[in-house]
């Protein structure tokens, strides 16, 4: 039994296509590659309702997850790229004065595709969904909770957080009161031991206590003063002194440095001669 395709390439059938072309009742018109170039809002429908069979037709076909991975990814990018053109010619039936259908047309064939978290505008219908590699994009651990605010936080502080609600029950006031009264009776007793110690003039217990107060006392620190006796310096030399000492010493280097032995000698005995 022949097959469809067989059937349509048979001189019959051609021959029959041909002569319903030339009766007019088979249009031979082809879709514009681009919207713009459709200026007839009536052609510009009947190509966007044809673009959305398509579609339709596509969908239906991707559902089928023995096609193989190619054929399938080959199916989505088809369908995507007839959405993208389906969005053409909608633009274009508006710049045509024709109805919005972007806002009042249909939705359902876009609700079945899917896009997958960081890529807007493709998307994924039936088979292509659990793809490998594209199953991965959709089970993406979901973002933590968005921090709440100081002003939210804020919300649940009242006077029970802060303390002012715990006498509520009136059990803590009158434990306060009763442990302030244990604390000044032991304090009356301490003061009372102290000054009868005083009257008695014990005055070895009062120093003994005293010694061990000192040696508790850890933050003391003791500091011992070394005085010293002060120095005295005799014939301490002036600054003229040291001027003049420091001009010899120069005077000596230079004349080591360019006079000879035999100068320096008969320099010393002129100054012998004239007694200076």
């Amino acid at each position: 039994m022949a097959r469809n395709s067989e059937k349509a390439m048979t001189a019959l059938a051609r021959w029959r296509i041909m002569q319903l072309k030339e009766q007019g009742k088979i249009s031979t018109e082809r879709r514009p590659i681009l919207a713009s170039m459709e200026t007839d809002l009536k052609k510009a429908e009947k190509w966007r309702i044809q673009v959305i069979r398509e579609i339709a037709r596509k969908v239906a076909q991707i559902q089928n997850a023995g096609l193989g991975e190619f054929k399938i990814r080959d199916l989505n990018d088809e369908i995507n790229k007839l959405l993208r053109e389906k969005r053409h010619w909608e633009d274009r039936i508006v710049e045509l004065g024709g109805r919005d259908w972007r806002k009042f047309g249909p939705k359902m064939i876009e609700r079945e595709g899917i896009e997958a978290p960081g890529n807007r505008g493709y998307k994924y219908f039936g088979a292509a969904r659990d793809l490998p590699g594209v199953r991965d994009l959709f089970e993406q651990e979901p973002p933590p909770p968005p921090k709440k605010t100081r002003g939210e936080l804020m919300k649940h502080l009242n006077a029970l957080y802060f303390g002012y609600m715990d006498d509520e029950d009136g059990r803590l006031i009158p434990a306060e009161v009763e442990a302030e009264r244990e604390l000044v009776r032991e304090k009356v007793a301490q003061w009372r031991s102290s000054k009868e110690a005083v009257m008695r003039g014990d005055a070895e217990t009062m120093e003994e206590e005293e010694e061990d107060d000192e040696d508790d006392d850890i933050y003391r620190i003791e500091v011992q003063e070394k005085v010293q006796p002060p120095r005295v310096v005799e014939n301490v030399p002036s600054q003229k002194d040291i001027e003049k000492a420091l001009l010899e010493h120069k005077k000596r280097q230079l004349l080591a440095k360019y006079v000879s032995e035999d100068l320096l000698g008969e320099e010393a005995e002129s100054k012998e001669l004239l007694g200076k």
